[in-house]
């Protein structure tokens, strides 16, 4: 019990970082295509690139060794059931109206689910005296990448009403309580699955930053946003692990 405490007190506190990013909806939003909108938009693209890489791809390469697997499998399988998920996914939304912003939000959402999966058991292990560092490096790692990705869900849904974007770029991140909980109680189906579902989840990311917020941050300033989450993301991710 002790561990599934701190399971969800850790994904609860990456879950609050992308409220804290979906709330930058009630200060920036506007024109959807505003200077600032622009920049925070490719900010988070660079933020989800380096995260694909460093906190996902990379990852899920590492577990399948140590589970015997051909490295490259789950990665490249899952990094095109992702995509492809989310092409079909696009193909879906574009026969309603306002697609844009939709596949932004699924694809964050899809990507919470091995992130918190992966701070719940952390932080479980953590709470029974076992990597105790590693855990809160990755709290405060997915912490800080959660609040560009929950602006981008609120501000690339803008223009559909403030109050509701926000309530979507919370929802985003409602999946990393959820998933974190759910796997520290069946952490050993969990385990195995996390080499494919880190590769998905790369995947679609990677799909919904080349397909959606690169085109809607296409600018001088989107562009430097997108060099500087990327540089940060990265930094990040290499520090604290």
């Amino acid at each position: 019990m002790e561990g599934l405490r701190w399971a969800a007190i850790g994904t609860l506190v990456t879950c609050s970082m992308t409220a804290l990013g979906a709330a930058m909806v009630f200060f920036v939003a506007g024109e959807k295509q505003s200077r600032w909108q622009q920049r925070l938009l490719g900010f988070a693209a660079g933020v989800m690139t380096a995260a694909a890489v460093w906190s996902l791809l990379l990852p899920a390469i590492e577990r399948a060794e140590t589970m015997g697997l051909a490295p490259w499998i789950p990665a490249a399988a899952g990094l095109g059931a992702g995509g492809g998920f989310l092409a079909l996914l696009e193909g879906r939304l574009s026969r309603r109206q306002g697609r844009e912003g939709s596949l932004a939000a699924a694809a964050i959402t899809l990507h919470n689910v091995p992130e918190g999966m992966a701070v719940g058991l952390a932080c479980a292990l953590a709470a029974h005296g076992d990597g105790a560092a590693g855990a809160i490096a990755l709290v405060v790692g997915v912490g800080v990448q959660n609040i560009p990705e929950g602006a981008a869900v609120s501000l690339s849904l803008a223009d559909r009403g403030r109050k509701r974007a926000f309530g979507w770029g919370v929802f985003s991140g409602v999946a990393e309580p959820v998933c974190g909980v759910a796997a520290v109680l069946f952490a050993a189906h969990a385990t195995a699955l996390m080499p494919w579902l880190l590769s998905f989840a790369a995947g679609a990311m990677l799909y919904v930053v080349a397909e959606e917020l690169i085109p809607q941050a296409c600018s001088r300033g989107g562009t430097w946003g997108y060099m500087l989450g990327f540089a940060l993301m990265m930094v990040l991710d290499v520090a604290l692990s």
